[in-house]
């Protein structure tokens, strides 16, 4: 008997993949004399990007390594900010002081819990 012919392409199939979606799913297990020593589950959904919106699935949108509109989290901008601020206070404070900053290595002025107490550097 001779095979029916397939009028469909890769193209159709993969039009038809992505439009409807398809799921894998699998688990791989390794046991020693019955302890489970490791599990991998995989999941994979191969979808068009309108398909997985729909089905709520949007990750790519709102991870900042994705998305170019993603501008950082609350605290990165709040890190941003501050160190703006300390940047301008910086630039403030050589302005009006003849000494170079202090480098971030050097121990903060006051009590280092051991000898005397330092006072403001001259």
């Amino acid at each position: 008997m001779p095979y029916g012919q397939s009028t469909s392409s890769l193209a159709d199939i993969l039009e038809r993949v992505l439009d409807k979606g398809i799921v894998i799913a699998g688990d791989i297990r390794i046991n020693l004399l019955d302890i489970e020593l490791l599990t991998i589950k995989l999941r994979i959904l191969v979808a068009s990007v309108d398909k997985a919106k729909e089905m709520g699935i949007d990750w790519w949108e709102h991870d900042p390594s994705l998305s170019s509109r993603h501008t950082g989290s609350p605290l990165e901008q709040e890190n941003r900010r501050l160190r703006a601020e300390l940047e301008a206070l910086r630039r403030e404070r050589l302005d009006g002081e003849e000494f170079p900053p202090r480098s971030t290595s050097e121990e903060p002025e006051g009590d280092t819990g051991g000898g005397t107490a330092q006072g403001p550097r001259p």
